[in-house]
């Protein structure tokens, strides 16, 4: 069963407070990928929200999954995710902020270290590895002197919120793309300069 199981995972934190805010942007983009292909949301005991479906029909299988820890306690219920459906570190997917990266860009790595992120330093610690693949949705950098813990717990502004869907749908499309033509398919298309 596991052989052409994927876990993606979309980073954030829990709540509807925290639901519209930059360091969200890995769950928005799961949300859309769940809509794609027309999956729902349910509680799993691993202290997650998980929603099941294939890609296509006949398809891979994927394993959607929200966390409903705080981000810097992501990797219980991944770790335990993992185990659930018996699926090892290379069958990872996780969606997350990147504040390296600008607005509006997606890139794609597998393994290395976590930049400064503590969701992905927290999942790699869990699991025993830094080796899966992450889809790094950039929101930029703060502006000014402002605080990065701050910057990303703040809402997208208005010219970013225009901009999020197209960005979405590359952090999917980005993710497709990994489980259907492997990761250096998907950095080749989506790390080439683009037209927007």
């Amino acid at each position: 069963m596991a052989d052409d199981t994927w876990l993606v995972v979309g980073l954030g934190n829990p709540g509807p407070g925290y639901a519209g805010h930059r360091h969200n942007v890995g769950q928005m983009a799961l949300a859309e990928l769940a809509h794609r292909v027309s999956a729902g949301f349910k509680s799993h005991k691993a202290n997650a929200t998980v929603a099941e479906a294939r890609l296509s029909p006949g398809g891979p299988r994927l394993v959607l999954a929200k966390p409903n820890s705080f981000m810097n306690l992501s990797g219980g219920p991944v770790a335990q995710l993992l185990r659930f459906y018996d699926l090892d570190a290379s069958r990872l997917i996780v969606l997350h902020d990147e504040l390296d990266l600008p607005f509006d860009t997606v890139r794609l790595k597998s393994g290395g270290g976590h930049g400064g992120h503590n969701g992905v330093r927290d999942i790699a610690a869990a699991i025993g590895t830094p080796d899966f693949v992450r889809v790094r949705i950039g929101i930029g950098r703060p502006p000014g002197r402002q605080d990065a813990a701050d910057f990303v717990l703040k809402p997208f502004s208005g010219a970013e919120r225009e901009v999020l869907p197209s960005l979405l749908s590359d952090a999917v499309d980005a993710t497709e793309l990994v489980i259907t033509e492997g990761l250096l398919a998907a950095q080749t298309k989506f790390h080439a300069p683009r037209e927007r």
